[in-house]
C-alpha cells in the first residue's frame, strides 16, 4: 500500500478514534448525571422518611398514614428504577470505552506500519545515496590515477 494511501487510512482511523472518544465521554457524563439523580432521589427519600417519623410521633389518621406509606413505596420503586438506569448507563460507558480503546490500538497499528514504511524508505534512500557517493569516489580516484600517468 502506498504511503499516501496509508496516511489517508491513518487520518480516517484518527478521526474515528476522536469520535469514539467523544462518545465515551458523553456516556461517562450520562452515567454521572444518572448517579447524581439517584443520589438526589435517595436523599429525598431519606428526608421524607425523617419527616414521616417526626409526624408519626404525633397521632396520624389511618388514611394519612396509608398515603405516607404508599408514597414511600413509590419513592422506593423510583430509587430502584433509577439504580437500574444508572447501572445501564455505566455499562454503556464501559462498552464505549472498550470500543474507543480498540480503535486506539487500530490507529496505533496503522501509524506503526507508516513509521516502518518511512524508515524502510529512509534506509533505501540512504543506501542509494551511499552508492552514489561510492561511485563518485571511485570515479574521482580513477580520474586522479589517470591524471598522474
Amino acid at each position: 500500500m502506498a504511503e499516501k494511501q496509508l496516511e489517508m487510512v491513518a487520518s480516517w482511523e484518527k478521526e474515528k478514534e476522536d469520535q469514539l472518544a467523544r462518545e465515551f465521554q458523553l456516556a461517562q457524563q450520562h452515567a454521572s448525571m444518572n448517579k447524581q439523580k439517584l443520589s438526589s432521589l435517595e436523599q429525598y427519600r431519606l428526608d421524607y422518611l425523617r419527616q414521616t417519623q417526626v409526624k408519626g410521633k404525633t397521632a396520624l389518621e389511618v388514611d394519612k398514614f396509608n398515603q405516607l406509606q404508599s408514597f414511600i413505596g413509590k419513592l422506593d420503586k423510583a430509587c430502584q428504577q433509577q439504580m437500574q438506569v444508572h447501572s445501564q448507563s455505566v455499562l454503556v460507558a464501559e462498552q464505549r470505552k472498550d470500543i474507543w480503546l480498540a480503535q486506539q490500538r487500530k490507529r496505533k497499528a496503522v501509524e506503526m506500519l507508516l513509521e516502518k514504511k518511512r524508515l524502510a524508505r529512509l534506509a533505501r534512500d540512504n543506501k542509494i545515496e551511499q552508492q552514489l557517493m561510492d561511485e563518485l569516489s571511485t570515479q574521482r580516484f580513477i580520474r586522479q590515477a589517470q591524471q598522474r600517468r
